[in-house]
């Protein structure tokens, strides 16, 4: 394929997901892991804000009449560091919680793709994944966390942060890729290493598709609708990118 469109076919591949994941026999991998994120979501948004109220119920009453309109500053302050633990928190936990269904949805949808039919995927088939599809997720946190934090730790020095910043966004855009890109990797038998490995010699391809979807991680609830679309997405982009591999 002409490699200079890459970055074209990746935005492609997450838009065509969306279409994907209305495919019938696909529900109930997305609805399942849709309603436990919902109340990981309301959890956790109800526990900020009570931590919120409890904090600045400890601090106004301290502050100088002069100096109350700090209250009105520091809500501004806590709702982009919501977004900031939403996107690097949330997702994380999410991704944990959703990942056998999102390993069965992917794999639904590459035999779709291929024109091949397994027998019905069970409750029972789907927990018995579970301890294989969070070590993998753990695998893929492993990869992110140590990079990740090395990248805030130089956005804060001067002058280094006016490159390190731009990094770390490129950064989040390809951990995307790599986040939904790997689920159907997995079910091919494809380590983690040699799915890197892959997507490394298709870093256009594979940093076109993570940009969508890192913006809509951005967007709190539709986030959630953004999961299923970009593992549809990924599968599809694996499955046709990688044809001839066993």
């Amino acid at each position: 394929m002409n490699q200079s469109l890459a970055p074209l076919r990746g935005p492609e591949y997450f838009k065509e997901g969306w279409r994907v994941v209305r495919r019938p026999g696909l529900r109930r991998f997305i609805v399942i892991p849709l309603i436990l994120n919902l109340a990981l979501f309301a959890a956790l948004i109800s526990w900020g804000v009570s931590q919120f109220n409890f904090w600045m119920g400890q601090l106004v009453p301290q502050l100088p009449e002069w100096l109350s309109f700090v209250e009105w500053l520091l809500w501004p302050l806590f709702a982009l560091v919501v977004l900031l633990v939403l996107f690097f928190g949330f997702s994380v936990v999410a991704n944990l919680i959703a990942s056998p269904f999102y390993g069965f949805l992917a794999e639904k949808i590459a035999e779709q793709e291929r024109g091949l039919v397994s027998p019905p995927t069970t409750y029972r088939d789907i927990l018995l994944v579970v301890p294989k599809s969070v070590g993998r997720e753990l695998r893929k946190i492993s990869y992110y966390l140590p990079r990740l934090i090395a990248l805030l730790v130089l956005t804060l020095i001067p002058v280094v942060n006016l490159f390190a910043s731009p990094l770390l966004l490129l950064f989040g855009v390809w951990m995307m890729a790599v986040q939904y890109v790997d689920y159907q990797a997995d079910n091919d038998q494809v380590s983690f290493i040699d799915m890197l490995r892959w997507m490394k010699g298709r870093r256009a391809l594979s940093l076109g598709f993570g940009l969508p979807v890192y913006f809509g991680m951005l967007i709190p609830l539709v986030n959630l609708l953004v999961m299923p679309a970009a593992v549809a997405g990924s599968t599809l982009l694996w499955v046709r990118e990688r044809p001839a591999a066993p």
